[in-house]
């Protein structure tokens, strides 16, 4: 199949620095889905792994062997942990297309790089965030100071195994806190190879650990421990919805949640570079099989220009053609299981049977015999009542839907119980500003979509989630705001 040789993967937990297996002997087969072979046994994590995990991260946090250490001394050691991920890029990389399917010149070249980044970042930014004085009066000193909130629990999805990894360990981390992350049942290998470098770099046992699980056996525990204080989620809004109903039944823990996504791509008819428009559109919601939160899902295009725009769009489609992921020249790769496979499938024919036009692909397709591959797919002709305009499908599929003027579309494209990114393509700058304005969405993008940066901040309104990851706003979740109040009597 491939010219890789495939490496041999530990599927244990990491708990307390050590690998070790699921407390009941559980487990479960990792498949690849980019040709179906089992890859290895899972440890099937359960309550009494994620009870033991957070013990030693209790533990490691109570004594202070992180959080106890000066800021320079986690930089130093963070950066070290950046530079391992990167060091064992290929390794990371292969293990990351095997697990999951993305193509492995991404997985290599953006999920890597990404992860190592945001790792040093944090590592790098940890010594240079200052506490506060407020501005009393000469009585009083006030000191605004920022601790780490304790025992962090991390749960995220299978898309991104590494960058929603880091996003939520590296300020975490650099922070002080202790941490117990629970991979997606479906990507975990990385993880826990991630849990193996942290520790070669520096990090204390029991500060980072790694309990694989499936959610109502390992995520729900996490999400309901007495002694966890913080839970990160990314992943489906059903889901995380569930994640903050766990926390108020529990300790009221902070509960921050990423969530879905339905992100309008609005290209208006005085766009300044069509070609570079189209590419844009084609390439964003086929980059990484459509398995992307902040996917540009809806496509407007300003019914003057759409029969041109689609024109370009679909001599895009065939380079798109979904091929062997571990081929260096494939640009999309498979669907992560068949799973997921049948959900977008059932997507398509939703989309067939509600009256969409379809223009391109919705087939499914073996270029590897036993993988989960589906082919790009466009449909015009979208109203933003159907099925395919109002759910999250995480796959290759674009809806094409056409407006008239802005009112129109910032209606249109306001309309859906998601807000995470958008995009408006436009020379006029008012136009641009005041549609910008208008979009209910975390991130809005102008003449381009999914440029990223590691020092903004990523997450969404309405029901994509709560809270922002990236950029020094994410050290928010991650810290407790102190205030200590000194009476100072002036001998003068």
């Amino acid at each position: 199949m491939t010219t890789h040789s495939i490496p041999t993967f530990d599927g244990r937990a990491l708990i307390n620095g050590q690998r070790v297996a699921a407390r009941s002997g559980a487990v479960f087969d990792c498949i690849s889905p980019v040709d179906g072979r089992v890859l290895t046994q899972v440890a099937r994590g359960a309550e009494a792994d994620i009870d033991a995990a957070v013990q030693a991260a209790r533990a490691a946090f109570e004594d202070r062997r992180w959080a106890g250490k000066p800021p320079a001394a986690r930089k130093r050691i963070l950066i070290k942990f950046a530079e391992l991920i990167q060091v064992h890029g290929d390794e990371l990389a292969l293990t990351e297309t095997l697990d999951m399917g993305k193509p492995v010149k991404y997985a290599k070249g953006v999920d890597v790089h990404s992860a190592a980044n945001c790792i040093r970042w944090y590592g790098e930014a940890v010594d240079k965030v200052y506490d506060e004085i407020a501005p009393t009066a000469d009585t009083a000193l006030a000191l605004i100071t920022r601790e780490p909130v304790g025992v962090v629990g991390v749960i995220v999805p299978w898309n991104y195994p590494m960058i929603m990894a880091a996003w939520k360990i590296a300020p975490a981390l650099a922070a002080g806190n202790s941490v117990v992350l629970k991979p997606s049942e479906k990507s975990p290998l990385t993880a826990l190879r991630l849990a193996e470098l942290a520790l070669e770099a520096g990090i204390p046992s029991g500060v980072f650990n790694v309990v694989p699980g499936f959610g109502p056996e390992a995520g729900s525990p996490l999400a309901l421990h007495m002694d966890v204080d913080c839970i990160a989620f990314t992943g489906s809004t059903r889901v995380g919805k569930q994640i903050h109903v766990m926390a108020g039944q529990s300790n009221l823990k902070r509960a921050w949640t990423e969530l879905g996504g339905k992100s309008p791509n609005i290209v208006f008819a005085d766009c300044p570079d069509l070609d570079r428009a189209v590419e844009a559109a084609v390439g964003s919601i086929f980059f990484n099989q459509g398995e992307s939160c902040n996917a540009p899902s809806r496509l407007f295009v300003e019914a003057s220009i759409k029969d041109a725009f689609l024109e370009k769009a679909l001599v895009k489609v065939p380079a798109y053609q979904p091929a062997n992921p571990l081929d260096k020249n494939t640009v999309m790769g498979a669907l992560v299981d068949t799973t997921q496979l049948h959900t977008v499938m059932r997507y398509i024919e939703s989309g067939k049977a509600e009256g969409a036009k379809l223009l391109a692909g919705g087939e499914a397709v073996q270029p590897v015999a036993g993988g989960c591959y589906v082919q790009p797919t466009i449909f015009d002709g979208v109203h933003n009542t159907m099925t395919i305009a109002r759910e999250e499908i995480f796959g290759p599929v674009l809806s094409v839907l056409s407006f008239t003027d802005a009112a129109d579309v910032v209606r249109q494209a306001n309309s859906s119980v998601y807000g995470l990114q958008a995009a408006v393509w436009t020379r006029d700058l008012n136009k641009a500003h005041g549609v910008a304005r208008a979009l209910r969405a975390g991130t809005v993008h102008v003449n381009q979509y999914d440029e990223d940066d590691i020092t903004v901040p990523f997450g969404g309104f309405k029901q994509s989630g709560v809270g922002r990851d990236k950029s020094l706003h994410a050290f928010d979740k991650y810290t407790e705001t102190k205030t200590t109040w000194i009476r100072i009597d002036s001998p003068i």
